[in-house]
């Protein structure tokens, strides 16, 4: 039997799906402990924001998001073309998924938030560097 939320997929694909989790990934955990082990606090996941931020370092109003690079559309005019499988659903809900970032970051941005974002595997391969940018963001707000 087919699941109405997926359409045509397959039941393969249903299971891979079905493991994504959505929040406190391996980089965002990380990346969080890189930055708490520095005494910087932050809150997870915070609702209180557009996009509940991955990491929202609310004391210099900083907010980092790691996303995944198939949900966010990296590479995206490339990748779109790739897709094989329920192209229609794909295409529109990862293109939302970009839409609705954009709407979450300009939102922060009018109310004074620094926005980062670092793809997943980017921050689980240059952790260090990703820590750092953001730790020189801090500096930044503290030196004003």
């Amino acid at each position: 039997m087919k699941h109405p939320k997926y359409y045509d997929s397959d039941e393969q694909t249903r299971k891979r799906m079905s493991n994504v989790h959505l929040k406190r990934g391996k980089a965002e955990n990380i990346i969080a402990a890189s930055l708490w082990n520095r005494g910087i606090r932050y809150r997870r996941n915070y609702k209180g924001l557009p996009g509940s931020p991955d990491i929202a370092i609310t004391k210099y109003k900083i907010a980092v998001f790691i996303d995944g690079e198939f949900w966010h559309g990296y590479d995206w005019e490339r990748k779109k073309k790739k897709l094989k499988r329920n192209r229609t659903y794909w295409i529109k809900k990862i293109e939302e998924n970009m839409h609705r970032d954009k709407r979450d970051d300009n939102e922060l941005k009018e109310n004074g938030w620094t926005v980062l974002h670092f793809w997943e595997k980017t921050a689980l391969k240059n952790t260090d560097y990703c820590v750092e940018l953001i730790m020189l963001y801090i500096r930044d707000k503290k030196s004003v």
